[in-house]
């Protein structure tokens, strides 16, 4: 019983949420069953936008899926981004803006700290650290640690 109670309250699930993410993105798809995941994909960004804050992209490009520790609690990446293999995103970080069309580049193997913004045409390289509340506009170098407002490199792993 509380498993059917949970379905008919909780409209977010999020294995089908990345699947039909990587259905829509598959070139092999067909056109038609595109618009049905398309359609599905914006209900559950709607529901997830009014619920918790959050909202990925459609088109945004993810290499896999992000590791959220937290959930999906406000975290909002913009429909140009591209984000590399196994990135750690915290609760809320914004990636872009939504005027923004020189969306971020993050690489792989990334962690990206609560309440981090990146904006901007920034490339941040693979196995970097963004520290928590970090103000990132210009590119980070592989393998460094960032923080502050505006992000400075802190130390190089």
């Amino acid at each position: 019983m509380k498993k059917y109670i949970q379905s008919r309250i909780q409209h977010y699930n999020h294995d089908k949420y990345w699947n039909m993410r990587e259905k829509f993105v598959n070139p092999k798809t067909n056109k038609l069953l595109k618009y049905i995941y398309l359609y599905k994909i914006k209900k559950m960004d709607a529901f997830n936008n009014a619920s918790m804050g959050t909202n990925f992209g459609v088109s945004a490009s993810f290499d896999s899926r992000p590791i959220l520790p937290h959930g999906l609690n406000g975290i909002i990446v913009t429909q140009y981004a591209k984000i590399g293999k196994r990135c750690k995103i915290y609760h809320q970080v914004t990636i872009g803006s939504k005027e923004d069309k020189y969306a971020p580049i993050i690489g792989d193997n990334v962690t990206i700290y609560p309440h981090t913004i990146i904006i901007g045409k920034v490339k941040i390289g693979n196995n970097a650290v963004i520290g928590a509340g970090a103000v990132v506009t210009k590119d980070v170098p592989e393998n460094a640690v960032v923080a502050g407002n505006p992000a400075k490199v802190i130390k190089m792993r």
